[in-house]
């Protein structure tokens, strides 16, 4: 599920204590600033969470039937009406009444049980689709009654030595009809550990065969290893494109959080999945060494098939342990962010937004905060039949931001547009930012209304990484557009292959309305 075996509870309190600080300070700088909130814009729904099954006092709430932890570990959308969700107790159940407000009568029946550890649900024609641990598996209902009658192996063989760290996620989508896949490192393993595996050590890594890497599944059932180099991938989804991204989760060789085009051929951290690089249908080869404790432009100038992420989350100001993605695909029914993806947050409880582009036929982009306050960590998302997003919650008994230990809400947008930096695109000279709103221009003229940075990480085999050679940068000038919507930013000292922080706390709206989030941050790999 979600790499927590990084974390000792000593760390992890100081973690949450410190995610706690930044969300205190984050909330008394709003009320003092007389800001708007989250709330006013993306309105929380509860579905089913422990707390609205057991307060007396409430009587909107349908408890779900006893004994049901809603644990949700994968989710898909069925209709207007209805969602299926896996639990992580082997399970998937069928809720209909979700999309009611409030969720007067929620009702629940089981469509399959018996799975081992499913990290995924997708509806696909006309049959559920779900990652056990050792198998993609077809659940079908042949007679109608909501029941699956059939689990049909739809693909396997990749390695399993037992190691509980070995999740396998998905299925989604992309483009062209395949389904993907994404397989978690096994950690410390050990040559009496290893079966189904690969047994001659590549570099001296020794790993269960293929796992850390990206597969695809054709829609005749083959298996394909695509790319390679993941930790702990918990989180797939398509673009707008079509094509695949994943998320990744910092730890060893993973200097933070990260989202990845998965392509042909590409290698993005982890090292030990090179232990399959000699497996028949390998997309990588020739890797003879890896660098270890260069800082991140240097070890990509020395190790060609490393590809780095599309977009960094630094470490606690874009959350700790990254998780599903989701593309708003609504058309604008879910706010001013169509065509963005949504990556979920596990500690902090929380969805942050992505902006992508392409520059020189490369991914990258800016990754922004978005919404905050959920029940429980943010596992699994789901864009609904009328646009808002199902967001499937667990903890899994290790501790996250929130009231709750597991459940499902539903987020809607209220129709009243925030203002935010709705995309942030790489220039020869520096960045241009598109906003929600026309700003104000005397506040987005205002060079202090500004400030950025810059910084990269270590590419190392050692948990994670600090900010490195970091940098202020200058910023010359800012240009207005004349209909307020896009702000031109001169900034001297650009750098590719680092983060480009930006906070635009000064700026204003023509209603003078300060950013909801002011933040952003731009892994620049490429300068136009």
């Amino acid at each position: 599920m979600v790499d927590h075996c990084k974390l000792d509870q000593r760390r992890f309190s100081r973690q949450l204590a410190t995610a706690l600080v930044l969300s205190l300070v984050c909330t008394s700088s709003a009320e003092l600033a007389g800001a708007a909130e989250e709330n006013d814009y993306y309105r929380l729904i509860s579905i089913a969470t422990p707390r609205a099954q057991t307060d007396s006092r409430s009587k909107t709430w349908k408890p779900a039937p006893e004994g049901l932890a809603l644990e949700v570990s994968g989710m898909t959308v069925l209709d207007d009406k209805r969602v299926a969700v896996a639990i992580r107790k082997g399970e998937v159940w069928i809720l209909d009444g979700v999309y009611d407000d409030p969720p007067k009568n929620v009702r629940y029946k089981r469509f399959a049980s018996a799975l081992h550890e499913p990290l995924g649900l997708l509806k696909h024609d006309d049959s559920l689709y779900t990652a056990q641990r050792t198998e993609l598996t077809q659940l079908k209902d042949t007679d109608g009654d909501e029941v699956a009658d059939e689990y049909l192996t739809v693909a396997k063989g990749w390695g399993v030595t037992g190691h509980y760290h070995e999740y396998a996620y998905g299925p989604k989508l992309d483009g062209d009809g395949n389904m993907w896949l994404t397989l978690n490192i096994g950690l410390g393993l050990k040559g009496n550990q290893l079966t189904r595996t690969v047994r001659e050590p590549i570099l001296g890594y020794r790993q269960g065969c293929w796992r850390g890497w990206g597969l695809k599944i054709t829609p005749n059932g083959t298996m394909i290893p695509v790319c390679a180099g993941m930790r702990s991938p918990c989180g797939i989804g398509a673009n707008a494109g079509g094509d695949m991204f994943y998320t990744d989760q910092q730890g060893n060789w993973v200097a933070t959080n990260s989202l990845h085009h998965m392509r042909k051929g590409a290698f993005f951290h982890h090292a030990e999945a090179l232990a399959s690089m000699s497996q028949p249908g390998s997309t990588i080869q020739g890797v003879t060494s890896v660098p270890n404790g260069a800082p991140l432009p240097q070890a990509l100038e020395q190790f060609p098939q490393l590809k780095p992420p599309a977009v960094w989350f630094p470490y606690k100001k874009m959350g700790q342990s990254a998780t599903d993605i989701m593309l708003d695909a609504s058309g604008g029914r879910f706010g001013p962010f169509a065509g963005q993806l949504f990556v979920g947050e596990f500690t902090q409880a929380s969805m942050s937004r992505v902006f992508l582009e392409q520059v020189d036929g490369e991914y990258q982009g800016a990754c922004f905060p978005f919404r905050s306050s959920f029940a429980s960590a943010v596992l699994r998302m789901a864009q609904g039949a009328d646009g808002s997003v199902f967001v499937g919650l667990t903890n899994r008994g290790w501790s996250s931001l929130g009231t709750s230990s597991y459940g499902l809400q539903r987020l809607v947008w209220t129709g009243k547009t925030p203002f935010e930096i709705k995309e942030m695109r790489a220039r020869p000279h520096g960045f241009e930012l598109v906003f929600t709103k026309p700003v104000d221009a005397q506040t987005a003229q205002d060079l202090q209304s500004y400030a950025m940075n810059s910084y990269t990480y270590l590419y190392h085999s050692t948990y994670g990484s600090d900010e490195i050679q970091k940098q202020n940068l200058a910023i010359k000038r800012s240009v207005v557009s004349d209909d307020g919507y896009r702000v031109q930013l001169q900034i001297d000292g650009l750098r590719e292959l680092f983060v480009h922080e930006l906070v635009a706390a000064g700026i204003r709206s023509r209603n003078g309305e300060p950013l909801l989030h002011p933040h952003g941050y731009y892994t620049l790999n490429r300068i136009p």
